[in-house]
This record gives C-alpha cells, sequence and structure tokens, in this order.
C-alpha cells in the first residue's frame, strides 16, 4: 500500500484539528490533563474500556491509551487474551466504517463483470504499483461493481493521468488498459472532472493510501488484501444482518 509523505506530520496535524465531543466527568479530566501535557492538543473521544484501568483515546481513526491521570500515552494493540482478539483492531474498524451509498458513487468509474451483484469501492492512484496487483486480482472475481475513485496522490502526473482516464470514451477500458495492459492512457485530459472533489471526500474520510477499499457494509480495507481474503469479505459484506431473537 503507498501512502501519502508526512505521515507523522499528518497525526500531529490530526491533534489540532478534530473538535472533542461532550464526555463524562472523567474523560474531560483526561483531556484537561493531555490538553497541559501535549499543548493545544484535542481529541475526538475518550472513553473507559475493560482492560487494566485504562482510557481509550480517539484521534481522527487513530486509537491511543493512558490511564485516568493522563501520565502516558500508549499506541499499540491491545489484545484481549482470554478470546484473542485484537480489540484495537476491532475498535479501528468501527471508527473507519463509511456507509457504502454515502460514498459519492456518481464520481466513480463503474466497472461491472456477471451479473455486478456485489459492489465495492476502490480509491486508486495510476501510479500505485499495489493498485496495479490489485486490479489484476480483480478480473478473476465475477458477479461484482467495481465503483473506481481516482485518487490521484502519489506524483504530480498521477493527477493527469487520472483525467486522462476520466476524459476517455470509455473509462472503465482506459482504465483496465493502463493498470492491468500496461498500454498508455488517453491524451485527451481538457473535460471536466470529478477528481477534486474525490481528493476533498478523501480528505474528509482521512483516506491516507492507494488502495482503500469500501465494502457495502461499511467496511474499511487499507491496501490491497489477498483474493481468498478479499472473496470472504465480499461475501460476508452482502451476507443479510441476523435477526433478534424473540424475548
Amino acid at each position: 500500500m503507498k501512502r501519502l509523505p508526512g505521515i507523522a506530520a499528518f497525526l500531529a496535524s490530526l491533534l489540532l484539528a478534530f473538535p472533542a465531543a461532550a464526555q463524562d466527568p472523567a474523560a474531560e479530566r483526561i483531556k484537561a490533563e493531555l490538553k497541559k501535557k501535549i499543548g493545544e492538543a484535542t481529541v475526538d473521544s475518550v472513553r473507559k474500556v475493560p482492560y487494566g484501568g485504562l482510557y481509550e483515546v480517539t484521534v481522527g481513526s487513530e486509537i491511543f491509551y493512558t490511564d485516568e491521570k493522563a501520565t502516558f500515552l500508549l499506541l499499540g494493540s491491545l489484545v484481549d487474551t482470554r478470546t484473542r482478539e485484537n480489540i484495537t483492531e476491532a475498535r479501528m474498524r468501527q471508527l473507519n466504517r463509511v456507509a457504502f451509498d454515502s460514498l459519492p458513487l456518481d464520481s466513480a468509474v463503474k466497472i461491472a463483470r456477471g451479473n455486478g451483484s456485489r459492489r465495492v469501492a476502490v480509491f486508486a492512484d495510476p501510479n500505485c504499483g499495489y493498485c496495479k496487483r490489485f486490479e489484476r486480482d480483480l478480473l478473476g472475481v465475477n458477479d461484482i461493481t467495481v465503483y473506481l475513485f481516482l485518487y490521484p496522490i502519489l506524483s504530480p502526473d498521477s493527477v493527469q493521468k487520472s483525467k486522462a482516464v476520466w476524459c476517455a470514451p470509455d473509462r472503465g477500458k482506459a482504465w483496465l488498459d493502463y493498470m492491468v495492459r500496461d498500454m498508455a492512457v488517453p491524451v485527451e485530459t481538457t473535460c471536466a472532472t470529478p477528481i477534486d472533489k474525490i481528493l476533498e471526500f478523501g480528505k474528509s474520510k482521512r483516506i491516507q493510501g492507494t488502495p482503500t477499499i469500501f465494502f457495502e457494509d461499511g467496511e474499511r480495507v487499507p491496501g490491497a488484501i489477498p483474493l481468498a481474503d478479499f472473496e470472504k469479505r465480499l461475501a460476508a459484506a452482502k451476507a443479510p444482518a441476523p435477526r433478534a431473537s424473540a424475548k
């Protein structure tokens, strides 16, 4: 997965950018302590977790842990040794979910195979090697509709290539010709494109690298994943939610 440069600086800016929601007294006290010790930092939320007296501190899509006096900040994975569940990873999946139909689907390149019944969205840069590998894997997936969002974040000519794909008579073909068949992109780049809109949306959702994949159930996966895992996630995202048992 390719990431934007300066991730450390980006995370530092997040500490200044996100307003804190109303919290309980203990959480407010922790936030006040963090402000004293870190500076002008604010956080999205603070909540107690049932592990070792820790409090979870969320900043955008990042998770830290601290104690009730904010004497330390711990960045890392919290694992429940009884269930072996990665608590931090599960929480990050929850924080990073995006309702599929809230994506600007009218600004995507739509590529359908088979009956197109399974939907997935992919934010990709034409200069991303991982994206090219993932596109080759996707050729083996049937009954799928891919909403491709041109997300040129890696180099200046990524923008030109993305515009050329969008301005092509057949956008899906132009994208696959370039990414899978190593053919040149079209030269026409003067039509109106939604690329600025997509970049702004990606920034608002903290999409920091390519490819970034969104499944129908809202789950986000940063980076290319093996085809077998992708198929499992597709099936899980399409499965109906279990019904609540009658009381």
